[in-house]
């Protein structure tokens, strides 16, 4: 249950942010926006480490495969994208759009077992569900 509260915490922080980051761009440019984002979330997770964890830096060039590194390099066009969308669509339509993505993309991730997740069965009921987030966000963008 716990990780369900903290999924929806990160939802709305993902929404928030995306709003901050598309009106900093406003007075700066979108990488430099971009490049503040991902520095201070670094000062962030260096303060946090700091004070709770302290664990080896090293450990994490043991990580394998090694393409597993660039979660932070696809983090910064993840917010280049977000605030791009955000600045296009809106921030409603946005986010509907982005989490449909998220959602497609997991489950495909699933289903396939890529990227050393579990494989998991397809199942009509979850492609019925996403039909579902795909005809609310057509309703939603209907006028």
């Amino acid at each position: 249950m716990i990780g369900f509260f903290i999924a929806l915490i990160s939802g709305a922080l993902m929404s928030v942010q995306g709003v901050f980051n598309t009106q900093v761009t406003k007075s700066s440019s979108i990488w430099t926006a971009s490049a503040f984002v991902q520095f201070t979330a670094l000062l962030v997770c260096l303060g946090a480490w700091a004070a709770a964890d302290r664990s080896s830096f090293g450990a994490i060039f043991r990580t394998e495969p090694k393409y597993m590194l660039l979660g932070g390099a696809i983090g910064a066009f993840i917010t280049y994208t977000v605030i791009k969308s955000m600045d296009m669509l809106g921030p409603a339509k946005a986010v509907m759009l982005i989490v449909i993505a998220q959602l497609i993309v997991a489950y495909v991730i699933e289903i396939f077992g890529w990227f050393g997740v579990e494989k998991q069965p397809l199942e009509w009921r979850k492609l019925i569900g996403m039909a579902a987030a795909i005809a609310g966000i057509i309703i939603f963008k209907w006028k």
